[in-house]
């Protein structure tokens, strides 16, 4: 069985098992959906001289993307082939295209879509994968400016994306403002950390091998903080050969810029991890969900049990002893139902009093749990969302971030039938799912490497 075999099992598997629990967690799975319908992609990213258009038309044998010094281009663009030629088709129709990963940009609105754009080139190693490249990231801009959500947007091609490829120049290692966002926060969120390289291109821009050096010992520094990490990622170091003005005299990097060149050509070997590492993340994440909704419940049934021990006991003694209530401050009835007990004379009618005294004790007590026992629970637990689940691990507590509020909105809205095992039988069908289905596929792609 192949890669594309597994993907469509994955695919198969993943709707079979888990799409109604998605929904009841209020998971969206577009950005999984997206992934699973389209082919591998690699973003390019980086502030606006950073090289990504040279690079790109190198790596394509073609002058397809304008290139400079200034910003040159404004749009996103992906490049891909499907076999049929060239072309180019506008944004408007690749937000509208059902087959295409793209539909829900359309939220981005009118300013967006006028600047997303497919470009369709013959080149053969495109039929399997797409490039993205991107509008140069800024010093000083904001929504406004451009129209629309870029970071937003940024981040959920990331999401689509099986590598993000981050270019610096030596000029402006790193100090972009846009670009500090997106590794500090955007990319975080969006992207596995395996799956972003880091270049430093235009190498043969700087005026000697001090420059160089400082110039990279600057990116190193920026790329620390903006990470929060000391251990600085491999970073590739690469030029443009027809730009440079002596290219023989980079003839060591030469052998860097093509091994950079194979690994965005591989990435269609990273897509089934890409699909089973979204998998495996978004199945935690509901598990987290499962595990407090279930903590909930738990408590749920014992508040529910210790209302209905006391509405028994209640019931007892209101069936034996309402009609002697009753009687001694009314006169009624004339004959109590203990009384008839005791003397050995029970009728049905002695059972009317006890029988209305015990429904209306039920009734009471049900409205007892319904309208202050279980609503009290409910904003208790939603008060203290934290302690509803252990958070022992870095990784639980990320995930947990990111689904505290969905929690919240659960509990807001949480039904009283839910205090039985729908949330643990809900458990029990993640935790099989992540030991036995998920284990297995990574096994397989393990064999297959």
């Amino acid at each position: 069985m192949n890669e594309k075999e597994i993907q469509t099992e994955i695919e198969s598997r993943v709707q079979k098992k888990l799409s109604d629990l998605f929904t009841t967690y209020k998971t969206d799975t577009d950005s999984l959906q997206a992934i699973l319908k389209w082919k591998p992609v690699v973003l390019m990213i980086g502030n606006y001289s950073s090289g990504k258009s040279t690079f790109i038309n190198e790596l394509l044998g073609q002058d397809l993307q304008r290139t400079g010094q200034a910003p040159t281009d404004d749009s996103f663009t992906i490049i891909t082939s499907d076999g049929s030629g060239e072309g180019l088709i506008p944004g408007s129709t690749l937000v509208s295209d059902e087959k295409l990963p793209f539909t829900y940009f359309k939220d981005f609105g009118e300013q967006f879509i006028s600047h997303f754009r497919l470009k369709k080139v013959d080149v053969p190693f495109l039929e399997n994968m797409a490039i993205i490249d991107s509008p140069g990231m800024l010093d000083t801009v904001t929504e406004k400016d451009r129209g629309y959500d870029y970071m937003r947007v940024l981040g959920e091609f990331a999401k689509l994306a099986d590598l993000v490829v981050l270019m610096f120049d030596p000029h402006k290692a790193g100090t972009i403002k846009e670009t500090y966002t997106a590794i500090r926060d955007t990319l975080p969120e969006s992207s596995g950390e395996d799956r972003i390289v880091f270049v430093m291109s235009r190498i043969d821009e700087c005026d000697s091998v001090s420059d160089l050096v400082r110039s990279f010992g600057t990116l190193c520094w920026n790329l620390s903080q903006m990470t929060g990490r000391k251990d600085i990622p491999r970073i590739f170091l690469t030029f443009s050969e027809a730009m440079a003005a002596n290219p023989e005299s980079y003839s060591e990097w030469k052998e860097e810029r093509n091994q950079l060149k194979q690994k965005i050509q591989s990435a269609p070997e990273f897509r089934i991890n890409h699909i089973l590492q979204d998998i495996d993340r978004q199945v935690n994440e509901i598990k987290l969900i499962a595990e407090a909704m279930n903590a909930v419940a738990r408590k749920g049934r014992a508040k529910l049990g210790n209302t209905a021990k006391f509405g028994f006991a209640v019931s007892l003694f209101v069936f034996f002893f309402l009609g002697v209530i009753l009687k001694g401050m009314t006169g009624f009835p004339e004959q109590t139902f203990l009384a008839a007990l005791l003397g050995g004379t029970v009728q049905m009618h002695h059972f009317f009093v006890p029988a209305c005294g015990v429904a209306g004790t039920l009734l009471v007590t049900s409205l007892l749990f319904t309208k202050w026992t279980f609503p009290r629970l409910r904003q208790k637990a939603r008060n203290s969302l934290g302690n509803l689940i252990t958070l022992e691990t870095d990784y639980r507590k990320n995930l947990w971030s990111k689904v505290e509020n969905r929690v919240n909105e659960l509990l807001k809205n949480m039904r009283i039938s839910e205090i039985w095992f729908e949330h643990q039988t809900n458990l029990g069908k993640i935790v099989k799912f992540l030991n036995k289905d998920l284990q297995e596929f990574y096994e397989r792609i393990r064999k297959i490497k």
